[in-house]
């Protein structure tokens, strides 16, 4: 199987991921969860992303679509598209499984899952996360990562803004 193959294997529908989060819960596996919107990826999300599949067995990245970017971030992003951003995100070794979504948050998408462990970034707490009750409520945990200082895909385009 080549590198493509892979990478289209890993990106999934949410039927596809339901069957794919049964098979791994059913063989015993850690399942860990994350989501965004990873418009510009930067070294700041693949130390996060990298640490978040170190607490488990299988890391699953929820994407938000391209419309759900623009509601959230504004009418000019995303600056790269969802296939753009769900391929270069499916390229790393340690994210397992990457599923988009369109919803204004993640929570039908967390409840289908009921990951082992909820992970975000360190600007939430406990309490501010979408999906936390549930997946403490199944039996899970949430994990607030501390971020890569520096780095942001707004200050990066803000940035490149300044330069123009």
């Amino acid at each position: 199987m080549n590198s493509k193959d892979t990478l289209s294997r890993k990106i999934v529908s949410l039927s596809e991921l339901k069957d794919l989060t049964d098979s791994w819960k059913a063989e015993g596996k850690k399942i860990v969860f994350t989501n965004g919107c990873f418009d510009l990826l930067h070294a700041g999300h693949v130390a996060y992303l990298s640490e978040a599949a170190d607490l488990g067995d299988k890391l699953i990245v929820g994407l938000n679509s391209d419309q759900s970017v623009s509601c959230i971030k504004g009418p000019q992003r995303p600056v790269n598209s969802e296939t753009t951003r769900s391929t270069l995100l499916a390229s790393m070794f340690f994210i397992d499984a990457v599923v988009l979504f369109g919803d204004d948050t993640p929570l039908e998408l967390i409840k289908t899952v009921l990951p082992d462990i909820l992970v975000k970034g360190g600007d939430y707490t406990v309490e501010s996360i979408v999906g936390a009750k549930e997946t403490i409520a199944n039996g899970g945990k949430v994990e607030v990562l501390s971020f890569l200082p520096g780095f942001s895909s707004t200050a990066i385009i803000e940035k490149i803004k300044r330069s123009e």
